[in-house]
């Protein structure tokens, strides 16, 4: 059930008057593992990593338990400090511990910053998946997470949403609050510069690198976020 945003909707004209902050660091890519990382997956990280700037790479496998996890999680955090790219895990404080990723990345559901500020460190990057929601968006920073995620911005195959932000809340959030917004969902070369504009500090994707040529899409991916492209430097 999707829950409404206490804090109630944006005004629809806002995004429309907003223009990116140049102040800001230009937009980054935050790229988000496929479920399965098996094979030859690692190789294609490494490829992946060689083609183009990438600033954080979310490590995201469902339904197999944490000892496999790890297994599969330790080459790819190598490929990762190799190429000094921060590694993160998706939803499991404590399997971020056990693999010494740089942070996590927490749903809803999957516990409090806090409780991961005290598992992992000063130093952990803790993201929080705050859906559609400004208020969810103010608790996460109030809780000390280091970036908040809106999303989803577009159809995705990725996983199952029912939440669809407008892209002015990036426009608010970067606006009014120091954190890194990430937007997530659906993104492509194509469709991103709408979210990169609204203000969003990093573009996280997935499908559109796994599902075809990784070297391409991340050279594309490239081109798109050259600081020169939306007039930051």
């Amino acid at each position: 059930m999707t829950e409404e945003d206490p804090l109630g909707p944006l005004d629809p004209d806002f995004a429309a008057q907003f223009t990116r902050d140049v102040r800001r660091p230009p937009c980054q890519l935050y790229l988000v593992s496929p479920l399965d990382v098996s094979g030859a997956f690692p190789d294609r990280l490494a490829r992946a990593l060689d083609a183009g700037p990438v600033a954080a790479f979310q490590f995201r496998v469902k339904d197999i338990d944490q000892h496999e996890a790890a297994r599969l999680g330790e080459p790819l955090r190598a490929i990762c400090a190799e190429r000094d790219v921060a590694f993160i895990v998706n939803d499991s404080i404590s399997l971020a511990k056990r693999l010494d990723a740089d942070g996590v990345h927490l749903g809803q559901e999957d516990g409090d910053p806090r409780e991961a500020r005290t598992v992992l460190g000063p130093a952990a990057q803790i993201g929080v998946t705050c859906h559609d929601s400004r208020h969810l968006a103010m608790e996460a920073g109030e809780a000390g997470a280091d970036y908040v995620a809106f999303g989803s911005f577009y159809p995705t195959t990725t996983k199952q949403v029912s939440h669809h932000p407008d892209p002015s809340i990036l426009s608010w959030w970067s606006t009014v609050f120091e954190i890194p917004c990430v937007a997530i969902g659906g993104i492509t070369p194509v469709n991103a510069p709408p979210l990169v504009k609204a203000g969003a500090d990093f573009i996280a994707v997935s499908n559109a690198v796994w599902g075809g040529d990784e070297v391409a899409a991340i050279k594309a991916f490239a081109e798109l976020l050259a600081p020169s492209t939306f007039g930051t430097t």
